[in-house]
């Protein structure tokens, strides 16, 4: 047990470090954004591919028609989530944008209550407040350097829009619960270049050696092998220990961001995005208020 957890730990940082860079990797491309998922989707599709032959995951009776189509749409969200959230990266900056995707655990929550019915208790919405306030505080912050007004509120809206569609992709995967994640995330890839194959390559393919090489890591290291890692983590450890190495991500892309492209955050950015992080942490970990505060609330 204690050697899984290790393990499992190993993955899991591996995984988040691995996903804290791809900022760097879709900026340093050069790409139009939707060429970029579009590479992403074939060399993680080829990378998916061999290691789904290799486990075997082919076999026919491993997926039915209504598993495939629930894999099918939740294709479509997450393919849509990455168009937006690598889209804000140029708006927003790396760290804004990775600061504002992480409200995701509260796309969630708002459509359970909307669409499921679940119920919302004083604490989820005392958290869902906190990163409320964090959310006023970056758009009213005075954008770093080479960032316009217009330009940083679509960033901020773009990254709240792929928090939405994350949540989307979350959910049908609870559907699929039981389903090799490697083929769900094949069939992921898959559905991502039906859906980009008539939009892709419009200005031509790149040029550069090194543009290729970015392209290439996108698909086998952040998609392939972030898979791998990230499911087999999530196999060992415990729920807390996965959501306490979760929020090595948005700290990797802060540093990613500061020291290769020179952003640092403004106080006031600084100050929302720390209500963001410790909101999402409360919400992750069930953190809970005090039983007097929650009687006042109520």
């Amino acid at each position: 047990m204690e050697q899984d957890i290790k393990t499992g730990s190993i993955e899991m940082t591996a995984a988040m470090l691995i996903s804290g860079t791809i900022g760097w990797f879709v900026l340093m491309s050069g790409q139009p954004v939707i060429d970029v998922v579009f590479w992403r989707c074939l060399f993680g599709a080829l990378t998916l591919f061999a290691i789904c032959g290799s486990l075997g995951h082919f076999r026919a009776n491993i997926l039915t028609w209504r598993l495939l189509a629930l894999a099918v749409l939740g294709g479509v969200a997450i393919v849509v989530n990455w168009l937006l959230l690598f889209a804000a990266y140029s708006r927003a900056s790396i760290s804004i944008a990775t600061m504002v995707y992480n409200t995701q655990p509260f796309m969630l929550l708002a459509i359970g209550a909307l669409f499921f019915r679940e119920r919302i208790t004083v604490t989820k919405l005392f958290w869902l407040a906190v990163a409320f306030t964090g959310m006023i505080a970056i758009v009213q912050a005075k954008p770093s350097d080479g960032f316009t007004g217009a330009d940083y509120l679509t960033g901020i809206a773009m990254a709240l829009g792929a928090a939405f569609f994350y949540a989307l992709a979350a959910l049908v995967a609870k559907k699929l619960k039981g389903t090799p994640p490697h083929l769900i995330a094949l069939i992921q890839v898959v559905t991502g270049l039906l859906m980009l194959l008539p939009f892709a390559g419009a200005g031509g393919l790149p040029t550069e050696a090194h543009q290729w090489a970015l392209l290439v890591a996108m698909g086998a290291v952040h998609t392939g092998l972030m898979y791998i890692l990230l499911y087999s983590a999530i196999q060992k450890l415990p729920t807390h220990l996965t959501g306490a190495l979760s929020f090595i991500y948005p700290v990797v892309a802060l540093g990613v961001d500061r020291v290769a492209f020179g952003h640092l955050l403004q106080p006031t950015q600084l100050a929302g995005s720390a209500a963001i992080l410790i909101a999402a942490a409360g919400m992750t970990f069930g953190w809970t208020l005090p039983r007097r505060a929650q009687h006042q609330a109520s």
